[in-house]
């Protein structure tokens, strides 16, 4: 599901800016991510409805999001649970990470993504 006309290709633009700009710890998962590891195809900064999520393997369905420290403030993670129940009532599954976790035990976080797809 892609968003409205309107604002596609305003969100498109942002998402090509986020793949420039990507944090330290987006650009060790898409490392990752981007070898296949699991046989599964993902795309980055991706736009999907209204929003901009930072991996998603459309054919499995999973969304995978890295988080920053702003992410946990109280009004963020409103948000957040919001725009995740969005995105579940589209038909994906989000799984939360954060920049630690991606940076200090990428192994860790591959094993819960592999297993999402067992």
């Amino acid at each position: 599901m892609t968003s409205s006309p309107d604002r596609y290709e305003l969100l498109k633009s942002f998402a090509r800016e986020n793949r420039k700009n990507a944090t330290l710890a987006e650009q060790s998962l898409w490392n990752r991510l981007r070898q296949r590891e699991f046989g599964v195809l993902f795309l980055r900064q991706h736009v999907i409805g209204d929003y901009i999520v930072d991996f998603v393997s459309r054919h499995g369905g999973l969304i995978i999001e890295v988080d920053g420290g702003y992410h946990a403030e109280p009004r963020q993670q409103e948000e957040d649970a919001m725009r995740e129940q969005a995105l579940s009532d589209m038909g994906y599954h989000v799984i939360r990470f954060s920049n630690e976790e991606v940076l200090f035990d990428i192994e860790n976080v591959m094993e819960q993504i592999k297993r999402y797809f067992q």
